[in-house]
């Protein structure tokens, strides 16, 4: 990949997507494939004036042997000193910078249970640096780069240096960073969300109704003072951000108790190196009551069975199917990708932001005002070309959102 283009990517990520400030700390979590670029990001950190640049390495060939030969009460531990190095950075205000090159094959074949429980060992010791980053009180975000398995497992018919090139230009095309100046190009992009943000806003819908050929018929309640968001989040300070390199959702949290009917996922989930594919989920008074999928189906238990809050829902997103991303007719084999292609659901953790003084509660007090806690946060896509979205006020008029697959721009 051209260098200057390069450059331009790991100043969108530092600038608009953690938009780190003058004397500040940054931590970036990094895969080792993405060595080259997580260097750049590290240059272009201090040169927006960083004090200091921590890289944290992961290698994903090492964690595969780990789960495949270590011991097996490992995984039901969770080192202090991670959760103190965790501490030590959250208490200087760091800003977070995670580089993703994955691939999505990593964990096949590895024992779903070890996942399973050093899963919910590491999210119960790091809940606190969880809830700093998802109340937005830190800032955060993500990109990714391409590994060779992971351009491989997109283009299998190419050969490997091809199929790398060829997700380059995609990632690079679908965060927008191939512009002159792709800082000011997501300006741009950030305002392009406030029409509908503020629309949804004004509504406060009491319900909406979801429903395409799939099979998808469900009805989810919204909490009361709910905030639709998109386009960036602001933290407890003021400072603009972008958590997500690309972003093309606007986003809420349902509420936790009044999910109602069915969902057919449009797309594979690429969850911690396995592939759920056919996910359908039936839902009660807000909870799953029955699932399937066609692969995969104790991965996806793992995940519903992870705790109370991981049967509800977080987070509804809507993509419209003009969305850049959907247009590439690619499946990415990532939630950072996939969910910006398509209208998604989140089992779990729903953001402390989606209601009106959300981020100054308690976990307690957010699930009495609707907002679902839990370890996780699971986004699905379901999304499709005919989906149609219904918003319903509590004297039960309706008006029209989604029409197959597009906002209805006069409401």
């Amino acid at each position: 990949m051209n260098q200057g283009i390069l450059r331009n990517y790991a100043d969108l990520f530092v600038q608009s997507g953690g938009n780190v400030q003058k004397g500040q700390v940054v931590v970036i979590n990094a895969d080792l494939e993405a060595a080259e670029f997580a260097r750049l990001v590290q240059e272009s950190a201090y040169d927006a004036g960083a004090s200091d640049v921590a890289i944290l390495w992961r290698d994903a060939a090492s964690t595969r042997v780990r789960y495949l030969r270590a011991v097996d009460e490992v995984f039901d531990d969770f080192p202090d000193w991670m959760v103190d190095r965790f501490k030590y950075f959250d208490d200087k205000g760091a800003v977070y910078l995670h580089i993703i090159s994955d691939d999505p094959d990593l964990l096949n074949g590895v024992d779903t249970d070890r996942l399973r429980r050093f899963n919910k060992i590491s999210r119960e010791k790091t809940k606190e640096h969880q809830a700093l980053t998802m109340s937005n009180k830190l800032r955060w975000t993500i990109c990714a780069v391409p590994s060779p398995a992971w351009a491989k497992k997109v283009f299998p018919d190419l050969p490997e240096e091809e199929a790398v090139k060829s997700l380059w230009e995609l990632f690079i095309k679908a965060s927008r960073a191939d512009g002159e100046n792709p800082v000011e190009d997501w300006k741009i992009h950030r305002a392009s969300f406030v029409a509908h943000v503020d629309y949804l806003n004004k509504q406060q819908f009491d319900k909406l109704r979801f429903k395409n050929s799939l099979g998808t018929d469900l009805t989810l309640g919204m909490p009361k003072n709910h905030i639709w968001k998109g386009g960036g989040s602001v933290d407890k300070d003021g400072i603009a951000f972008h958590p997500n390199i690309p972003t093309e959702e606007i986003y809420s949290a349902p509420d936790r108790a009044r999910a109602e009917g069915r969902v057919v996922a449009s797309m594979p989930l690429s969850y911690q190196g396995s592939l759920i594919d056919g996910i359908d989920l039936t839902f009660k008074n807000g909870e799953v009551v029955e699932f399937k999928a066609s692969s995969n189906q104790a991965v996806l238990a793992n995940i519903i069975e992870m705790d109370e809050g991981s049967r509800r829902l977080g987070e509804v997103a809507l993509v419209p199917i003009s969305s850049p991303i959907n247009k590439m007719k690619t499946l990415f084999f990532n939630t950072l990708y996939d969910e910006n292609a398509s209208c998604h659901l989140a089992l779990g953790k729903g953001y402390p932001n989606s209601i009106v003084g959300g981020a100054d509660l308690s976990a307690d007090e957010l699930i009495e005002r609707g907002v679902n806690h839990s370890l996780l946060h699971v986004d699905f896509m379901f999304g499709t070309e005919d989906m149609s979205i219904v918003g319903i006020y509590e004297d039960g008029r309706e008006v029209v959102i989604f029409e197959n697959g597009e906002y209805v721009t006069n409401y």
